[in-house]
């Protein structure tokens, strides 16, 4: 079983981190996905990463979508079977891959395009949303026991990417989320392997 993914991919991250946890055995394989790696193509006609290959052949891509297939093959080892606390746990996933995808779309708008064509309203909205959700989590900071949930690698894997690509720019006021990685690796050890 492999994993296709890039270092600072905050959606490979969770999914990898998930995928230790739970005990799935599943290699990762870092790819290029500008380079268009022929192995990644074949298995996700999207290019895109996280994807999960499975030993029989099948592709598993977007990252929730792979989160969902490492908690069925591993009996329930990711989300929570009473319902309200799926709810939240799904909410929680949802929150923070929503930041990522915002922080991403400003990477990419300050990336892609020359300095004069860059859309500084665009990057603005983005980091709005970022900011509103971020204060959102403070004020709402997830219970972590001693078994992290979906929504908890998904958290920390985004807090791991921002202050990746956003030093810095988000830590003021928001002393909970400021601590949750050291929180996060008392319970999931392993995180200093994606600490990078």
């Amino acid at each position: 079983m492999k994993i296709f993914y890039s270092d600072a991919s905050p959606y490979s991250t969770k999914v990898r981190m998930a995928a230790l946890y739970a005990g799935l055995p599943a290699e990762s394989v870092v790819v290029d996905t500008n380079a268009d790696p022929s192995e990644l193509l074949a298995a996700n006609p999207l290019g895109k990463i996280p994807t999960l290959l499975t030993d029989e052949g099948l592709a598993v891509f977007d990252s929730r979508a792979i989160m969902n297939y490492i908690d069925r093959q591993t009996r329930g080892s990711l989300y929570p079977r009473n319902a309200a606390k799926r709810t939240e746990t799904d909410i929680l996933e949802a929150t923070a891959d929503g930041i990522c995808d915002s922080l991403l779309a400003i990477v990419y708008e300050r990336r892609a395009r020359p300095e004069e064509k860059i859309h500084q309203p665009w990057i603005d909205r983005q980091w709005q949303k970022v900011e509103r959700a971020l204060d959102h989590l403070e004020a709402n900071m997830p219970r972590l026991g001693k078994k992290p949930n979906a929504g908890h690698f998904a958290l920390a894997a985004m807090l791991r990417y921002i202050e990746l690509r956003f030093t810095g720019k988000w830590q003021r006021g928001r002393p909970k989320l400021k601590r949750y990685l050291a929180r996060f690796e008392a319970v999931f050890p392993d995180y200093a392997k994606f600490k990078g």
